[in-house]
């Protein structure tokens, strides 16, 4: 008999039938087993669409646009079925140059629309165009579709997706980071939002707060959860633009034979591992050397951790290795910088009645994240953590089945965000590897 999901008894494919069947028994938990139902199926059942054109669009979830972030998360976990699943590979493909127009028509997006209709969330002072729902520029909304396409081959074996759109879409990707690693005296990037937070909006004219310039890195806007950066350079972001320029130089040099560009892309990988290492790091009381969340390149630094990916949680599950250096371990700055973030020296680290764990501005105090939960559990050494985790999420879900945003860490039926798609697909993630599946790398 097949499983049956939802109050409809929707028949699934039979990819995802193995699959679920083999997460039941795994499990052993039945409501684990039906939240973990819900939310794996969520995302394809409500937030994607198959475009005349053989592109994928995906909604964020209650807001009608495609953020380049959120929709790689959203359709992450199915990695896991697209080598065996013709049908699904092609959705996940489609989305990869879906992803690759839209950088082709504006690199400094975060988030666009489904067509050319003008709609966006604000009337911001920035370089607008029709197809553009915001334009907040976000390191990590170019590094997410590399990973993903990096990420398509690894699990599918397919390589079509690597075409003359995602050539012009990398380099336009290289020219962005190349040009904001000098901010102050290269770009014409503005940002401005009038009547609202100061999260929300760039300071000095839509410039953002001063940096320091060639130090490496490149520079951000904004966090991946669309908050103002206070400071310009966000090291997890930086370090994940490390990792998928290492993807991109094994594209270039195995796939497209350019050598060109993958010289281009390992130099500039280099360079921004250097600055992160150099200028990122930081010591704090009690911990040892620790990475900063954002520096300025001038001294100054903000110690925190933030619920959204890319983290300094998500280092290991993104694959930033640091360097070791005289009187330095790579390996102990990363231990020491997860020992911070998961402690109340994290100014978003709360601990309540019913949960403990990662927040963000973002969200109101004492609010945690199901996104940082889940990354917690999937960057952790034992099966054991994992599961507590597991467990966590299950108890916390509001009686709804679902993940949310953010929630309060004392009554998590006081909520932000009924549905998420992108925590969804998260909690999904650290079920399967609890169970033995892994997106390839």
């Amino acid at each position: 008999m097949g499983i049956n999901v939802g109050k409809e008894g929707k028949n699934l494919p039979e990819s995802m039938e193995c699959l679920l069947k083999d997460v039941r028994e795994k499990l052993k938990d039945e409501e684990m087993f039906q939240m973990f139902c819900n939310c794996f199926t969520n995302t394809l059942d409500t937030t994607v669409k198959k475009m005349e054109d053989g592109t994928t669009y995906v909604i964020t979830g209650d807001i009608p646009a495609m953020w380049l972030r959120d929709s790689v998360c959203q359709l992450r976990p199915y990695l896991i079925l697209a080598g065996q699943d013709c049908e699904i590979a092609d959705t996940l493909q489609g989305l990869v140059e879906r992803q690759f127009q839209c950088i082709g028509i504006d690199p400094y997006a975060n988030a666009f629309n489904e067509a050319a209709n003008g709609h966006c969330w604000e009337k911001d002072e920035t370089d607008m165009g029709p197809w553009i729902w915001e334009r907040k520029y976000e390191v990590d909304s170019l590094c997410f579709p590399l990973q993903f396409s990096y990420l398509f081959w690894k699990n599918t074996g397919r390589t079509k997706h690597f075409n003359e759109t995602f050539v012009k879409g990398a380099r336009k990707i290289l020219e962005v980071f190349q040009r904001e690693q000098h901010h102050e005296e290269k770009s014409d990037y503005r940002f401005i939002r009038k009547n609202c937070t100061f999260t929300d909006t760039l300071s000095r004219d839509g410039k953002g707060a001063l940096v320091r310039s060639g130090i490496g890195m490149t520079w951000s806007g904004f966090r991946p959860s669309d908050d103002a950066c206070t400071y310009g350079y966000l090291v997890p972001s930086n370090m994940f633009a490390v990792v998928v320029l290492g993807y991109l130089e094994e594209i270039a040099e195995e796939i497209l034979k350019d050598m060109e560009l993958k010289e281009a892309a390992g130099k500039l990988k280099e360079q921004i591992r250097k600055g992160i290492e150099t200028f990122g790091i930081t010591r704090r009381d009690g911990f040892g050397e620790i990475y900063a969340y954002e520096v300025d390149g001038y001294g100054q630094f903000n110690l925190m951790d933030d619920a959204n990916v890319p983290s300094l949680l998500a280092m290991s599950y993104l694959g930033y290795e640091g360097e070791s250096i005289p009187g330095r371990l790579k390996e102990e700055v990363a231990k020491n910088t997860r020992a911070f973030i998961l402690s109340d020296g994290n100014p978003f680290y709360y601990e309540g009645k019913a949960a403990k764990g990662i927040g963000s501005p973002h969200t109101p105090v004492r609010y945690i994240w199901h996104i940082s939960l889940a990354m917690q559990g999937l960057t952790s050494d034992t099966q054991e953590e994992k599961r507590k985790i597991l467990e966590m999420l299950k108890s916390t879900d509001g009686g709804k089945a679902l993940m949310h945003e953010g929630f309060d860490v004392d009554d998590p039926t006081r909520y932000t965000r009924e549905w998420f798609s992108w925590a969804n697909a998260m909690f999904s993630e650290l079920v399967l590897e609890y169970c033995g599946y892994h997106v390839k790398k």
